[in-house]
């Protein structure tokens, strides 16, 4: 198996769902951003959502597009993205590392440039939230050529008969968007999350985790056992936000609230 089949089986076998953290590329800056990844891993998170910033993320709330402002004008930019993603993978051998974006910096950056090396430096999977299975084309299907997973987002809108087609092509797990809006807004319903658990399950035999507006332990440990995990983004980079001194740099603190807040999500996964 490998690593995402792995963290899911592990996460069952232990009967709990699996937690996924996502943090931005570059934010605060470089430097930091290597010690926040090692701290989500030491918090005990199971998949790490690593964000690709970019310049208009449409479908991220403000914490999150803050974040991927913070880190371009620290100068993050894909190629720094991949050398962060090499360098996790040299310290954390086991722990899939998801690249979360979207698509203009790779098609800049050249598409299939970008898929060779993501999966020669041990990328595991890709969610591009901005290309529908129409355009499967352009990088799903190369993705999963280059050994990639290519990771669908299913929001509370797709329907029946929009499901086998956003899914088709869906590999290593679903993505459901347990709200519409952008990130970091508002919280799911249980029943509502139940519901499209159940609508998906019926489509794909792949694990399904919950995300976007959880904010919370008790929250994450509800999406994990209402799915097959759970995702916390805005909440972890609102720590960074809160963090940062008037002149832009990080305090050193900021590292170890993260971990103990990671620490806490994961606790709260493991009691669902």
């Amino acid at each position: 198996m490998g690593r995402i089949e792995t963290a899911f089986a592990r996460a069952k076998k232990q009967g709990r769902g699996t937690l996924g953290v996502f943090v931005t590329a570059g934010d605060p800056d470089l430097e930091t951003s290597g010690r926040i990844l090692d701290a989500v891993v030491a918090g005990g998170a199971d998949i790490i959502e690593f964000g690709m910033p970019f310049s208009d993320p449409m479908a991220d709330g403000p914490a999150i597009q803050a974040s991927s402002l913070r880190a371009l004008k620290g100068g993050m930019t894909l190629e720094k993205t991949l050398a962060m993603a090499m360098a996790f993978r040299e310290r954390h051998a086991e722990i899939p590392l998801i690249l979360m974006g979207y698509y203009n910096p790779i098609y800049i950056y050249g598409s299939q440039k970008f898929l060779n090396k993501a999966a020669a430096i041990g990328v595991d999977g890709l969610i591009i939230v901005d290309l529908p299975p129409e355009e499967d084309g352009e990088l799903c299907l190369p993705a999963k050529q280059a050994g990639l997973s290519f990771i669908r987002l299913v929001t509370p809108t797709s329907d029946e008969a929009r499901l086998p087609t956003v899914l088709a092509e869906a590999s290593g797990f679903v993505y459901y968007v347990s709200i519409t809006g952008i990130t970091g807004t508002k919280s799911a319903a249980g029943a509502s999350i139940a519901d499209a658990y159940k609508r998906i399950k019926s489509v794909t035999d792949l694990p399904v985790v919950t995300g976007f507006g959880i904010r919370t332990p008790k929250a994450a440990g509800e999406a994990a056992n209402l799915s097959d995990g759970a995702v916390v983004g805005s909440a972890v980079v609102d720590i960074i936000a809160h963090n940062l001194s008037e002149d832009g740099s990080t305090h050193d603190e900021m590292v170890q609230k993260i971990a103990a807040f990671v620490g806490d999500l994961a606790k709260g996964v493991a009691a669902s």
